[in-house]
């Protein structure tokens, strides 16, 4: 469970110490970590005392200790030498080597925990009764976090999270997918929407300097009870989705934020496709030309101003009339006339819907 390097830096932590070689095996004599280079001469004798019913004993110039977890035998660890000074060490590094299985045990614990919470795989019971044994606290104030990145699996930009938090005992980084990095954080009374969007930004700033990754955040809203995480969780995956189809300028996204994009990520399938029927009678926004997408979007960019759209496209102003009249005759709606135009945006953002859902699919 813990890795060959936080052994490593352990022994040589403890020999910068104490100047004593140690030795970290498996039960089969293999060398897991250590400060000396013959250490793997020693595997027959690692057999032999890991067979025998001793916890520690001197053979041929070592000190051997066994290290438990729960009565399982998970290490043998070798100190060279054969005085009492040297027993001392090797018990203190067999002390401080259970300690960290103990702690990463229980890490590991948290992780489970959290995951199912996550996704909903626990009854409500054991949600208590869990996060009772691990010291959880049930009744704090909670917000979950997703982080998106470019790259699967990588690693880089969750210890980069995780070194962000990591004084932070009480919130917890997982992950459940292999591009998401999830952060439950505790809230505290005083945090407001403006902090979490704060943090928010922080977590985007850190890993584009510190990892050199590009990725996307999304957030829930604040949850009061530790049942109620799997709701924060799902409200930041629809934050993202909807962020992605819709606000593709934004790399923070809250799900307190989204707007009418909100509303149409909810909507059914068939009944975006009979809306789009109804607006554009079986045509597509994607037939028109790039001139007519552009004014489009430049002329509700400007609020529907004639007089500042056309400016803004080096256009006059009867050359945009003419173009909004061409797009009137086309689609039956005149962007000039509010309800039209609130339709054609709508139907506009619907389609984006469309086809995102189309690309999961495939």
């Amino acid at each position: 469970m813990i890795s060959n390097q936080i052994l490593q830096n352990t022994i040589d932590g403890l020999k910068g110490i104490t100047r004593i070689d140690i030795s970290v095996m498996d039960t089969e004599g293999k060398v897991l970590a250590t400060t000396t280079e013959n250490a793997e001469q020693y595997e027959n004798l690692v057999l032999s005392f890991v067979a025998s019913q001793a916890d520690s004993q001197a053979i041929q110039g070592y000190q051997f200790f066994k290290v438990f977890d729960e009565r399982q035998l998970e290490y043998v660890i070798l100190a060279r030498g054969d005085s009492e000074d040297v027993f001392m060490i090797g018990k203190i590094a067999a002390f401080q080597i259970q300690n960290l299985l103990v702690a990463y045990k229980e890490r590991y614990d948290k992780d489970n925990f959290i995951k199912n919470l996550l996704l909903d795989n626990l009854l409500l019971v054991d949600i208590y009764n869990r996060a009772k044994k691990l010291h959880i606290d049930t009744e704090a104030k909670r917000v979950v976090y997703i982080i998106e990145t470019k790259n699967e699996k990588d690693t880089n930009a969750l210890e980069t999270v995780r070194s962000l938090f990591a004084g932070k005992t009480k919130d917890f980084i997982t992950a459940v997918d292999e591009k998401n990095i999830i952060l439950v954080k505790e809230v505290k009374q005083n945090e407001t929407h403006e902090d979490l969007n704060k943090t928010a930004h922080i977590i985007l700033d850190m890993l584009n300097t510190e990892a050199m990754t590009k990725v996307h955040v999304a957030y829930g809203t604040i949850v009061n009870e530790i049942k109620d995480v799997s709701r924060s969780y799902k409200e930041a995956k629809m934050a993202l989705d909807v962020g992605k189809i819709f606000y593709s300028d934004r790399n923070v996204v809250a799900y307190n934020n989204l707007g009418i994009g909100r509303l149409i990520y909810q909507l059914p399938m068939p009944l975006c496709k009979m809306f789009i029927k109804e607006i554009f009678e079986g045509k597509s926004p994607d037939d028109f030309d790039d001139e007519t997408l552009a004014t489009i979007n430049k002329f509700f960019d400007n609020n529907l101003n004639v007089s500042e759209t056309s400016r803004q496209l080096y256009i006059h102003r009867n050359t945009l009339v003419y173009r909004l009249d061409k797009l009137q005759k086309t689609t039956n709606l005149d962007l000039r006339v509010f309800d039209d135009a609130i339709t054609f945006k709508i139907a506009l953002m619907v389609v984006k819907y469309m086809k995102y859902m189309e690309q999961l699919d495939y």
